[in-house]
This record gives structure tokens, C-alpha cells and sequence, in this order.
């Protein structure tokens, strides 16, 4: 037994001997080279806490960031006047938190306004004229069409290709621009003569009876000498407002109901009257063409800020020519639509027939990579300089109310996208905007059979022609020289219950 344990000892002993052997050389190797097994660990903890330190340090900017983002949201929303103070809502920061909806728009906010009128310094100069030099309108219209004669539109037979050549800007340019000789909206001499000495404007319409003028408030004396308030209007609203408040002449046989000097357009250039509204709203330049400025409210609205100070605000301050309000609930075009359609604003067919048109024609959906703030104004307040190229775009804009529907805020991203990011303009906030005026109801609902239209089949069905409008939106029944079945409208997302 003891001959057997021997062996094993022994062989134990040797392998022990060379393991010995075997790490003492190994250390001399190592010792050799200047490296020692004991440094690895080392260099391991170390690399891994620094990737440790790294993600930590990522997680806590993040975090920072967040916290910085947080606040900014909470304080643009703070009734605290020292944090509310604090919030800059023209910033990128602001716009991108508020389109991750961690804030919800104020319906009303202070309008940062200088303090005083008296002290606002009137700009001699007028801006400088950009891309557009001259601007002259068509007076006659073209309406040989297969071989019959139509009576002149107010906005002219426009074709395809014309309405095509009037968005490439050039230094001389020919539009149509409403005002067709013979088209109807003609003003009484008086008033045309009145108006010739306007240069600042504040103004604003009443169609078929639907509101009574609103005298505005917080008029200094400097504005209310250099401002002509001019209240334009039809026939049915001239009798509705005379019946129900009183309208004093002057020696020239003007009429005035308060500050507000009462402008007649005889004979309405379209049977809808909402698209009659349009013609001041949005040419307010052909109508007062010796304005500079001009000042457009809703005949709802009473305007309660100075006009002498929002001319300051938001043209002169930043040098711009075209202010308008953001929209409160929608920046896409196809979402108005949609809510358009929701609320009857319109035939709901022609609307689709409208936004196909858009659509064929390149319009996208707005984005944030665009760069206007949005596509859908609030065009019940427009500031402007009437400008050559801000005059091209009121034109422009209106044509298109003209040819299609009357809902105007589907076509002002429109024209701003054809014209290639030439025409510059102020979208302000929605909040600010609420701030301008007291909004009054109308004194009855404006309601039309063309607006309950469901499909065109109605139409067709229709033997008194009472649906289809003679005289507006005939671009709608005019061929369009593209395949529009082919056109697949962007999906909706609806985002508000308002519309």
C-alpha cells in the first residue's frame, strides 16, 4: 500500500514543481514587458465606470432638459405675472412644446403694444418694393366661350393657364384682381371721393343684414384724426342699419353711423354673401387705393386696441408688410377642409372637389419643416402695407376665392406655397388676436342651401338652379385639365371638436 501512495505523492509534487515553474517564468515575461497581471482589473473597472459616468451624465442632462422644457411649458401658462413674464412664445422652444401638446394656447394675452400712441414714430418712407415692381389689373372681361356671350364676372372668366402665368412673380405683372367693368360693386361718387384721402385705414363690412356696426374703444385722438373708419356695405345692410340705429348725412351727403363712415357697393357681384364679404376684406387696395395702410376687421367685432398701435406692433416694429393670426385649431389645410364640411360651411362635395385640386397641384399637408407657422390663418384681422407684392398676394388670394369656395382661410397657404416663400408675412398669436376685439354675435345665423349639400348628385336633381352658385366658384364646374379621380387626399387627424 505504502510502494502504491508513493507514486501518487510524487506525482502530485512534480506537477506542483512545474505549475511553480511555469508562473515564475510567465512573471518574469510579464515584469519583462513592464506589465502586470494586477493592472487589468484595474483598466476594466476603470473603462466600465467610465461608460457608467457617461450614460449617467446622458440621463442627467436629459433629465435637465426635460425640467427646462417642463418649466418653460408651465410658466408660458402661469397666471404669475414675473413667470408668465418669463415665457417667449415666439421661440422654436415654444413651438415645439406646444405641438407635443404640453401646452394648451391661452384663449386671451396681453398684446405687447407700445405705451403710448402719441409717442409711436409714423415711418416716412414706404418699404422697399420687392420682386415686384409695377402691378396693374385686367378691366375687361374675356367671356367668349364656345361661341356664346356671358355676362362679365367681377373676378373674370379666368382660365387655367392665366391663373397658372399670375403666380410666377415678375418685376411688371397683369393680374386679375376683381373690379371687372360691368361685374357689379360699384361705390357712389361721394364715396369715391371720400376715400381718395385715406391714406391710414381701418376697415371693415356688413352683408345681407347680419350685424349692426360696433364702435370701437380705446381710440386715441391722434388715431381717430389719422385713421378713416369706413364701415363698407350692401343695400339690404344699408336699410337693416338704418332701421335699427342711428345714421347721421353730413354736408356731403356721406353717411356715419358713430366713428364709422358708411361705403354703399351697389349691385353685390355674387349670390352668396359670404363671398360678397370677401371683396373688402381682401381687396381692400382696389377699394381704397390711395391707402397705405390698412386695418381689416369682421363687422362682428368691436375693435378695442388702438389701430395706431398695432401698425406699430405688427409691421413697423419688425419691418414686416402682411400680419395675420394664427388659426386656433388647425395649421393643415386638409383639416380645415374637414371641419369646414363638419360645420356646413359649404357644399361639402365642391370642398373635396377644391382640396383635390390643392392636392394635384402639390400642396402638402403643413408640417414643422415648413416655414410659415402655419397654413391656416385667422382672417378676421389682417394688418397690411399695401405693398406691390403684398397687393400680387390679396389678388391672388382672392382669384381663388373667386374660381372655388368662399371659405377663404382654405386658400391663403395656398397661394403662400405657389409663390415659393417669396411673400414674407407676420402669423402672430392666436391669444394675441383674441385680444384685439369683443366678439358679437351675429343678429341672425347666415344659412344657404348650397352649404347642406351631401354629393352632386344633388345638384343634378336640382330644377330650380337654386344650389348652384351663377356667378362664384365656377372654377368648380370648369374642366380642370388633370386627372383629379387619381387624386387620394391625405388622411385627417381630428385634433379639436370646434372646427
Amino acid at each position: 500500500m505504502d510502494s502504491n501512495l508513493l507514486p501518487s505523492i510524487s506525482l502530485r509534487a512534480s506537477r506542483r514543481a512545474d505549475r511553480n515553474h511555469l508562473q515564475s517564468r510567465d512573471g518574469k515575461e510579464s515584469l519583462a514587458s513592464g506589465k502586470s497581471y494586477q493592472d487589468s482589473p484595474l483598466k476594466i473597472i476603470w473603462k466600465r465606470g467610465f461608460i457608467r459616468l457617461v450614460l449617467v451624465g446622458g440621463i442627467i442632462w436629459g433629465l435637465l432638459i426635460l425640467t427646462a422644457l417642463l418649466f418653460h411649458a408651465w410658466s408660458c401658462q402661469s397666471s404669475i405675472a414675473f413667470f408668465s413674464a418669463l415665457c417667449n412664445k415666439s421661440s422654436v422652444i415654444y413651438g415645439a412644446i406646444q405641438s407635443l401638446g404640453l401646452v394648451t394656447p391661452p384663449h386671451r394675452c396681453s398684446i405687447p403694444v407700445a405705451d403710448d400712441p402719441n409717442k409711436i414714430v409714423i415711418p416716412q418712407k414706404r418699404s422697399p418694393e420687392k420682386f415686384v415692381q409695377s402691378l396693374s389689373y385686367f378691366m375687361e372681361d374675356f367671356t367668349e366661350t364656345n361661341g356664346s356671350q356671358s355676362p362679365p364676372l367681377f373676378g373674370g372668366h379666368i382660365t387655367w393657364q392665366q391663373r397658372d402665368e399670375s403666380f410666377k412673380v415678375k418685376p411688371t405683372m397683369k393680374v386679375h384682381c376683381g373690379f371687372i367693368r360691368n361685374g357689379g360693386a360699384e361705390m357712389a361718387q361721394k364715396d369715391v371721393k371720400f376715400v381718395k384721402k385715406c391714406r391710414f385705414v381701418v376697415a371693415s363690412g356688413i352683408f345681407d343684414g347680419y350685424d349692426t356696426p360696433h364702435q370701437p374703444s380705446n381710440i386715441s385722438a391722434r388715431s381717430q384724426k389719422l385713421f378713416c373708419f369706413l364701415m363698407v356695405v350692401d343695400e339690404v345692410s344699408l336699410e337693416f342699419i338704418k332701421k335699427n340705429v342711428t345714421v347721421r348725412e353730413d354736408n356731403d351727403g356721406g353717411e356715419w353711423v358713430g366713428i364709422w363712415r358708411l361705403i354703399l357697393l351697389k349691385h353685390p357681384p355674387y349670390d352668396e354673401p359670404r363671398r360678397n364679404g370677401k371683396v373688402p376684406k381682401i381687396l381692400t387696395h382696389r377699394l381704397f387705393p390711395q391707402a397705405q395702410y390698412s386695418i381689416w376687421i369682421d363687422g362682428k367685432m368691436e375693435l378695442i386696441v388702438d389701430p395706431l398701435l398695432l401698425l406699430e406692433r405688427y409691421l413697423w416694429r419688425e419691418k414686416n408688410t402682411f400680419a395675420i393670426a394664427q388659426h386656433k385649431h388647425h395649421r393643415n389645410v386638409y383639416e380645415e377642409a374637414d371641419a369646414n364640411k363638419r360645420r356646413k360651411r359649404y357644399a361639402r362635395p365642391l370642398i373635396d372637389l377644391h382640396m383635390k385640386i390643392y392636392r394635384y397641384e402639390g400642396m402638402e399637408p403643413w408640417n414643422p419643416k415648413k416655414s410659415t407657422p402655419s397654413d391656416i390663418p385667422e382672417g378676421a384681422v389682417i394688418i397690411r402695407e399695401h405693398t406691390a407684392l403684398s397687393n400680387l398676394f390679396s389678388c391672388l388670394w382672392f382669384n381663388e376665392v373667386h374660381l372655388f369656395t368662399p371659405r377663404d382661410q382654405l386658400s391663403f397657404g395656398y397661394v403662400v406655397y405657389r409663390l415659393g416663400g417669396l411673400f414674407k408675412f407676420f402669423m402672430f398669436p392666436n391669444c394675441e388676436y383674441n385680444s384685439i376685439f369683443i366678439l358679437h354675435n351675429h343678429t341672425r345665423e347666415h344659412s344657404s342651401k348650397v352649404e347642406w349639400v351631401k354629393s352632386l348628385d344633388e345638384f343634378k336633381k336640382d330644377k330650380t338652379g337654386g344650389l348652384k352658385e351663377s356667378r362664384g366658384g365656377l372654377g368648380l364646374w370648369t374642366p380642370y385639365p388633370g386627372d383629379l379621380d387619381s387624386v387620394v387626399l391625405p388622411s385627417v387627424k381630428r385634433t379639436s371638436k370646434a372646427g
